[in-house]
């Protein structure tokens, strides 16, 4: 028997005027023990069938239909009193953002024994023990000490754990995870999803895992829920829909994804459109506006679910013209990638990538030359003393040439942010120089370095937070142009409109709120703001990161046409390899402040040199169940040292599996073929892979997840799996 049954659910939302169809005849089970993965893009309804489940619907929202049977139990009857007794205590909950679920004047300590003294009826003494024991089976470091610590003194992955450890306290039978790591670096992503699928094994929970990233949900779940606009698209066991996705909307999800680009110049799929209006959707297929495979039935029908019978379940899909052919597989992905890799000389001391990188005359648009950013620590409230200093940026060197883009890749706390602001001024560096078309940045001034500040523009990751909520769209575009001085009221007006339809923007958007508009289009009207000056140079910081794959598609494909249209040069900071991969013509891999590799990206992906790259690639998570099976004990390990002390030698030593008592003693420097290696001579005009580290991985031998180990676990798994057969 399921342990959770929801079947026929209808959610309502009141508005003042109309009525939001949230979701209509959502049904699916969960059984105990079992990972269940809710997919879509934003809006699709998996944030709001989470809701339903718990009863905790936004103001005017009401279920209108339907059951959710919870251990026998139906939560749509249930008395409101039963359900805070369920609440915290039988389902816990994840949310999708733990700074502002955090309450940020309490304790960590006091919010995770919470549900304890309401639940269990436990004293605060005596739940200090569950508690510390709950931390640190989350992983959080001194417990003792964190407990007394505030959400904002924690890092993103340790508030997320806090999080975790909520929910968990009083052993709930079912978890409900809310993107629980949107926004992460894939690190901690990857130490997050371990952790929960570890307690779902020791606690016997079910889990209802809520994200749009497919790769998430291919290595955690056992059965997926495809949603779009509030309905049931398709279900399957994970091997099926991954193997075999049958609707339309899936195929599209799969086709959204960067690594399924052949290469940097594919363009990629992006689903047209956006989703419906929920307050009139369409009366047939939900998805045929926007679908390139409609017919005139899918129109005028509503689609019924077809099933097919496969060893790991039912797969049924609502879909008049189904696709019927697997996806590639990882080996024919990988021959993609490799295709675009040909490299003129194999000796991995000489080789270099024919990609040309510094231009004829010889001064590329941005050199960082010896670039150093410590920041000083302090102590003693009227003194301030200092004390030591966090080494954010430790000797960094780069160029850039016109209409290039660098991708810089790296976790959290690496420094890439921070190189990114030094760049475009928020932040003096402490040694070292920017320059700007063969000019010092910090040395300009007047009306030269005020063309110099409308060069260089920054795109935030956080789009939502760096729009003025007060100030129409249309303001928000004009500021820049008013302090700029350029052109006349009428003159700015019209290039408002310019830049609004530059980024696929109607010209009345200008007169909305950033509140008014997706995280999509809030990220596109960030871009519209960088470009308003005309810039040569924009620093994008995580600008996809939180984005779901359609969406993502979108803006990237968005930032490579407007850099063919205007001969644009990126600095593209992210911690996604396979998004920087797509985007960039050169990645540049930094760990605690430092670079540890540099190469052009298409071979820097397929044959990564040095541990750290390998890892973040190893970690990556890919949309296909077989390869997150086989690599799930590869990828980074272990915590980043602190910036404040970092290791001696190699940074990274601490983490390496390969790591030596020369890697404690000497610093490898950035050279081809590694850091004992003879300084390098690459031909005029042509891009070096480059590499710090004393024992560097071979070319061709580094590649994330081996063709061969893929072809073998993939025959074995096939094999267990069966065929299907219809029902």
């Amino acid at each position: 028997m399921a342990l959770l049954e929801i079947t026929g659910l209808s959610t309502d939302i009141r508005l003042s005027k109309s009525v939001v169809h949230a979701l209509d005849d959502v049904t699916f089970s969960v059984n105990a023990g079992q990972t269940v993965g809710l997919v879509g893009e934003s809006g699709c309804g998996k944030t709001m069938t989470a809701m339903s489940i718990e009863r905790l619907l936004p103001p005017g929202g009401h279920i209108v239909g339907g059951s959710i049977l919870f251990d026998g139990l139906d939560l749509v009857k249930a008395p409101e009193s039963t359900m805070r007794e369920i609440r915290g205590g039988d389902i816990g909950m994840i949310f999708q953002d733990p700074m502002t679920s955090l309450n940020p004047v309490q304790t960590v300590g006091d919010q995770v024994a919470e549900p304890l003294l309401l639940h269990r009826g436990m004293s605060r003494a005596e739940s200090r023990e569950p508690v510390l024991e709950m931390l640190r089976m989350v992983g959080i470091p001194n417990p003792e000490r964190r407990m007394k610590s505030y959400p904002h003194q924690l890092s993103g992955g340790q508030r997320q754990r806090v999080m975790i450890a909520m929910a968990l306290i009083c052993r709930p039978k079912l978890l409900i995870a809310d993107e629980p790591t949107t926004a992460l670096d894939v690190t901690v992503q990857k130490q997050i999803l371990e952790l929960i699928d570890g307690l779902r094994r020791d606690f016997g929970m079910a889990v209802i895992l809520v994200t749009h990233d497919l790769g998430v949900i291919a290595g955690r779940a056992d059965r997926v829920v495809v949603m779009y606009a509030g309905k049931v698209a398709e279900a399957a066991g994970t091997r099926a829909l991954f193997r075999e996705p049958r609707h339309r909307y899936t195929e599209a999800l799969f086709e959204s994804l960067p690594e399924r680009a052949a290469g940097a110049d594919a363009r990629l799929y992006s689903i047209p459109g956006l989703p419906p209006d929920l307050v009139d959707p369409p009366p047939a297929c939900r998805f045929a506006p926007r679908c390139r495979f409609a017919v005139d039935q899918c129109r005028t029908e509503v689609p019924r679910f077809d099933r097919i019978k496969h060893d790991d379940g039912i797969q049924q899909y609502a879909c008049f013209v189904p696709r019927t052919e697997p996806l590639p597989s990882p080996d024919e992905l990988m021959a993609r990638h490799a295709a675009a890799v040909q490299p003129a000389d194999t000796d991995a001391r000489t080789w270099v990538a024919p990609t040309r990188f510094i231009p004829e005359d010889g001064v590329p648009l941005l050199q960082v030359k010896g670039l150093v950013k410590d920041f000083p620590v302090t102590a003693g409230a009227v003194l301030r003393r200092k004390v030591g200093a966090v080494s954010a940026v430790a000797d960094v060197s780069f160029v850039i040439p016109r209409g290039h883009t660098v991708g810089l890749v790296g976790e959290s706390g690496c420094g890439k942010t921070t190189l990114g602001r030094l760049v475009v001024g928020l932040e003096t560096p402490s040694s070292g120089e920017i320059l700007f078309r063969g000019r010092r940045l910090d040395r300009q001034r007047g009306r030269d370095r005020q063309e110099a500040r409308r060069n260089v523009q920054f795109m935030f990751q956080d789009s939502y937070a760096s729009l003025d909520p007060r100030m129409r769209v249309r303001s928000i575009l004009r500021e820049p142009l008013e302090i700029q001085h350029v052109g006349t009221a009428r003159d700015r007006d019209r290039r408002v409109d310019e830049l609004l339809a530059d980024v696929g923007l109607p010209a009345r958007a200008g007169e909305r709120y950033p509140h008014e508009f997706s995280g999509g289009q809030r990220q596109r009207i960030g871009l519209a703001r960088a470009l308003a000056l005309e810039p040569g140079l924009i620093v994008a910081d995580e600008p996809v990161s939180a984005l779901d794959v359609s969406i993502q598609a979108q803006v990237l494909n968005l930032m490579k046409e407007l850099q063919v249209e205007r001969s644009l040069t990126y600095l593209f900071i992210s911690h996604d390899l396979s998004v920087v991969r797509y985007l960039s013509d050169v990645i540049a891999v930094m760990y605690l402040g430092k670079l540890v590799e540099i190469g052009p990206a298409a071979e820097v992906y397929a044959s990564p040199q040095h541990h750290y790259t390998r890892g973040l690639i190893d970690t990556i998570p890919i949309a296909d169940p077989v390869v997150e099976k086989a690599k799930a004990e590869l990828g980074v390990r272990g915590e980043i040292p602190s910036a404040i002390d970092p290791p001696s030698g190699c940074r990274f030593r601490t983490r390496c599996p390969m790591a030596q008592e020369i890697c404690a003693q000497v610093e490898p420097l950035l050279r081809v073929g590694g850091g004992s290696s003879q300084e390098p001579t690459p031909a005029p005009g042509a891009v070096p892979h480059m590499v710090a580290c004393h024992f560097p991985l071979l070319p061709g031998t580094a590649a994330a997840m081996p063709a061969s180990v893929i072809g073998e676990v993939r025959t074995t798994g096939s094999a267990r799996a069966g065929g299907a057969s219809g029902a």
